[in-house]
C-alpha cells in the first residue's frame, strides 16, 4: 500500500478528516522533503500530547508495519567494524527516520527550569539541535500552549518549518505554523483520539516512501 493508499484509509476510516485532507498530505510533503535532505524531525508537547510527541518517534526511529532491514552496505561495514558483533547487529538493527521528542531529556529539562525559565525548555532543545532545514512538530490540543509556541518561534528563525497539530480553532499554533493540521473537534480527549490516526497515517506514508521491506 503506497502513502496516497495510507491516507485514502485514513479518510475512509475517519470521514470527519475529510476537509483537512489536503494538510496531512501537504504536512507529509513536509517531511518528505526533510528527510529526503537529510534534516530531522523534533516533536514536542505536554500532557496527552507529550505521550504523542514519544509515540510518534517510537514509530519513525524504527520498524514501524515493515521490518526495514539495514542497507547490506552498512551490513558489511558493520560486519567490518567487528565479525562477530557487526553481524548480529546487521540482523537485528532497523532503518530509523532521525526524529528526536523533546519532552524525554528529565537532566536538561530540571537544568534549564531551575536555572533560566521552565517555559522555554522546548525552545532552548530546538535552538540547539535544530537546523536549517529540520521540521518542528507541535502539538497542542488547544493551539495555545505557550512552551511549543516559544520552540514554534525559534524554529523559524533557524530556518526550518514548522507543522502544527491542533483542534479547536487551531489558536496561535494555527497560524505560526507553515502547515497547520487542525482536526475538528473541540473537546481536548477528542482532539487527542484524532490525532493518534493522523500522525500514524503520516508515520505510514514516511515508511512506504523511504524503506522497501
Amino acid at each position: 500500500m503506497d502513502g496516497k493508499e495510507q491516507l485514502d484509509l485514513l479518510i475512509c476510516r475517519y470521514p470527519v478528516l475529510a476537509p483537512i485532507e489536503d494538510r496531512i498530505f501537504e504536512a507529509y510533503q513536509v517531511l518528505e522533503t526533510c528527510f529526503l535532505r537529510g534534516g530531522k524531525l523534533l516533536v514536542a508537547g505536554n500532557g496527552g500530547s507529550c505521550a504523542d510527541s514519544e509515540h510518534i518517534v517510537g514509530e519513525l526511529m524504527k520498524g514501524f508495519c515493515k521490518k526495514r532491514p539495514v542497507p547490506e552496505a552498512f551490513a558489511g561495514a558493520l560486519r567490518k567494524a567487528d565479525e562477530k558483533r557487526g553481524e548480529f547487529l546487521a540482523k537485528k538493527l532497523q532503518g530509523g527516520l532521525p526524529a528526536i521528542a523533546l519532552t524525554g531529556h528529565p537532566g536538561l529539562s530540571t537544568a534549564f527550569l531551575n536555572d533560566v525559565d521552565g517555559e522555554l525548555i522546548y525552545a532552548q532543545q530546538v535552538l540547539g539541535y535544530g537546523k536549517e532545514g529540520d521540521v518542528f512538530l507541535g502539538i497542542s490540543t488547544s493551539g495555545n500552549a505557550e512552551n511549543v509556541l516559544g520552540a514554534a518561534v525559534v524554529a523559524r528563525a533557524k530556518g526550518m518549518k514548522v507543522i502544527g497539530l491542533t483542534g479547536k480553532d487551531g489558536g496561535q499554533l494555527g497560524t505560526a505554523a507553515d502547515v497547520a493540521i487542525i482536526v475538528p473537534e473541540v473537546e481536548t480527549y477528542r482532539i487527542q483520539e484524532l490525532h493518534l490516526p493522523v500522525y500514524h497515517t503520516l508515520c505510514l506514508m514516511l515508511e512506504e516512501r523511504f524503506f522497501l521491506e
